[in-house]
């Protein structure tokens, strides 16, 4: 008898790493509109990269030859897209990334999702909880699917003094409450130096800046306004409100402070929307920047490890690992919200993506000063103003370069091993903050996204004088130990102590030790 069964194509399967859940106080607003146009970013796979790097940085055309998604790659997910008749946006393979365009009812389709709008607090997004599924011939091809879901992924890792238009927010007289960026370039003993010749490249995922505020602040420090240039990513543009309360402030904080450390550097600033796949192409973007070739990049913006997808973390961590063999220096903040980092379940969490492997994580301190010396510097935990961030992930394991450094087990039950955070650290408390101008007004401003700024400018500074990227500063940190060690004080649920600690990783700077940095790991 003949056998008339027809071979059917194996149905689409969970893609690793992609189940999202949705936030405990979200309420259905209805379906996603199905006519509505969206976007989504696939990050395909590549070559395995080299888990130790280069004696010297690849260059990003070198990088893209050997370690970018492979035509055969990007010819499938191309044929995928006709076949769901979806359209193809972008194509890079040096960020092994492929965007598509659809309607929601093709996206939905084509990736085997229900996308809901809900309301949650105050924000609306589309969303969904579960995995996305793909097809057979795409297993293992596509390492992610972003942008489907458009929650708000991070906030923005500052602090004001005190709330905006109340007594306070001016310049405070002394100067032991709040600083200008060059007056803690002195204290802390920076190298002399401009960053001439470097290009800084800073994320933001909302805000923006006018340029009249940033002529009037470095024309009241007496330097330079350096060269700004606004790059926009998905759509994410230069958009400043009338708020400085609102991500305003993180923009001209990471503008003003890299810029009044390093004004004679490049400063280039990624807007993209406050999404996963935002978060993603902005990084990616400026990592394989080929025009403004950054040597450094500055992310003010963070979440906790469990409000992130396990594929966006990986994508993200694999794109930190690209800098590091480009050369390119990443420097995150830690957080402002203590070892619970905004959760609130009574557990110890890292914040991401500070707790990559791959990026230098920046926690924060209180300092004093009196005369021009610190006379004081400890954990930042100041009650109704923040605290530093720091714990150990429960994502990605220890590092080699933390072997030694007495990282502890987490706090949380199991106790898991994984990587310690912060790496480093500096001035983060409102109340000992930073001299700012946001939307017309003078300001003071702290949290761990001043921290990060702050070290971009000084790495800025340091590579100048070398002549050469010092690109992944982990290994270089941890071998020589070129910070001033705080000790005192905690974030919670851990506490500061002498050598590495999950406060304030391994100290603060010392201007005079990293000026000898050779860029060498011996």
């Amino acid at each position: 008898m003949a056998d008339d069964q027809t071979e059917t194509a194996p149905p689409p399967q969970p893609l690793g790493g992609s189940v999202r859940t949705l936030p405990q106080n979200a309420r259905p607003l209805g379906p996603t509109p199905p006519e509505s146009e969206l976007d989504v970013t696939l990050r395909l796979r590549g070559p395995q990269m080299q888990p130790r790097l280069q004696a010297a940085p690849m260059s990003r055309e070198a990088f893209a030859r050997q370690y970018g998604a492979s035509e055969s790659d990007i010819a499938r997910v191309e044929q995928f897209a006709h076949d769901h008749e979806l359209s193809v946006v972008e194509v890079s393979a040096a960020r092994r990334s492929v965007i598509l365009r659809g309607t929601a009812a093709q996206l939905q389709g084509a990736f085997g999702v229900s996308l809901t709008l809900y309301g949650a607090g105050s924000v609306t997004f589309r969303g969904r909880s579960g995995p996305v599924n793909l097809p057979p011939e795409l297993q293992g091809v596509v390492e992610g699917v972003f942008g489907l879901d458009n929650r708000p992924q991070a906030h923005p890792q500052f602090r004001l003094a005190a709330p905006v238009g109340q007594p306070g927010v001016a310049f405070p007289h002394a100067a032991s409450s709040s600083f200008t960026p060059p007056e803690l370039a002195e204290l802390y003993g920076f190298p002399a130096g401009d960053g001439a010749g470097q290009t800084i490249a800073i994320l933001e995922l909302g805000g923006g800046y006018r340029k009249a505020d940033l002529k009037a602040y470095f024309a009241g420090l007496g330097l330079p306004t350096p060269r700004v240039t606004a790059v926009s990513v998905d759509g994410g543009r230069n958009a400043p409100s009338h708020d400085p309360g609102s991500a305003d402030g993180e923009v001209m904080l990471d503008i003003e402070v890299a810029g009044a450390i390093a004004p004679g550097a490049h400063i280039a600033v990624y807007f993209a929307p406050n999404t996963d796949a935002g978060f993603l192409n902005a990084l990616t973007t400026a990592v394989h920047d080929a025009r403004r070739k950054p040597s450094i990049v500055s992310i003010s913006w963070g979440a906790a490890e469990p409000q992130w997808t396990l594929q966006a973390m990986q994508a993200m961590n694999s794109a930190f690992q690209e800098a590091a063999m480009l050369g390119v220096t990443v420097l995150c903040a830690a957080g402002d919200d203590g070892s619970g980092d905004r959760v609130g379940d009574g557990l110890a969490h890292a914040d991401f993506p500070a707790s990559s492997p791959w990026a230098t994580a920046c926690g924060g301190t209180r300092l004093e000063a009196a005369a021009g010396q610190i006379t004081r510097e400890v954990v930042w935990n100041e009650p109704g103003h923040g605290a530093t961030g720091g714990g150990v992930s429960e994502v990605f394991g220890l590092p080699d370069y933390q072997q030694g450094a007495g990282v502890p087990p987490s706090v949380n039950p199991g106790h898991p091993v994984g990587r310690g955070v912060p790496d480093i650290s500096a001035v983060a408390d409102p109340l000992t903050g930073y001299q700012v101008r946001v939307d017309g007004q003078n300001m003071v401003i702290g949290g761990t996204s001043a921290v990060s700024p702050l070290w971009a400018g000084l790495v800025a500074r340091l590579n100048a004088r070398l002549g050469r990227p010092l690109g992944f500063l982990n290994p270089l940190l941890y071998l020589n130990t070129p910070v001033r060690d705080i000790v005192d004080g905690n974030n919670g649920a851990y506490a500061a102590g002498q050598g590495w600690d999950a406060c304030t990783g391994l100290g603060s700077p010392d201007g005079a030790k990293l000026a000898a940095l050779d860029g060498t790991v011996r």
